[in-house]
């Protein structure tokens, strides 16, 4: 989508796993002036926090110019983080958590941060399957993605490296 310095953008986001971990998929309907851009995509097995989380990141990684962001998502995993200072105190601790444990997902966790810094982001949760219609919209798309066939490996899962 192309957008102009400080555009007012939301994000709708949602993950979606058949299985946990299992195939998964993840989708963002990215809202622009006007302009509307659905995007989407899976991979063979992962779990749904990776997938939440990518949902976010890829549809930031679509902004190539800095804006002002409203993320509504249904993921208490990915709004926490940020909201309650999770990911903060997780970066000043060397991606350790709070238990000395390598925070989980730690490669989607660094990408969301650098997108962050690059754009003014406030984070909505809201309540999945309740009738919003942007976010029963990105359930579809993320559970189709899901489904297709021949979906990539999420190598850093498939190694072990998401905790």
């Amino acid at each position: 989508m192309t957008v102009e310095k400080n555009s007012q953008v939301a994000i709708y986001s949602d993950g979606a796993c058949l299985g946990n971990p299992g195939p998964g998929g993840w989708a963002a309907v990215l809202l622009c002036g006007g302009h509307r851009r659905e995007i989407s995509g899976g991979y063979r097995r992962t779990t749904n926090n990776r997938m939440e989380l990518l949902a976010v990141v890829e549809a930031l990684e679509c902004l190539k110019a800095s804006c002002s962001v409203t993320v509504f998502t249904d993921s208490r995993y990915l709004h926490d983080a940020v909201n309650k200072g999770w990911l903060a105190k997780w970066r000043g601790n060397g991606w350790l958590t709070s238990e000395k444990k390598p925070v989980k997902n730690r490669d989607l966790w660094v990408r969301l941060d650098i997108l962050l810094k690059a754009h003014k982001v406030r984070f909505f949760w809201v309540r999945g399957h309740a009738g919003d219609p942007e976010n029963e919209c990105c359930d579809r798309l993320a559970k189709a993605a899901a489904m297709c066939e021949n979906l990539p490996e999420d190598m850093v899962y498939a190694r072990g490296q998401e905790c």
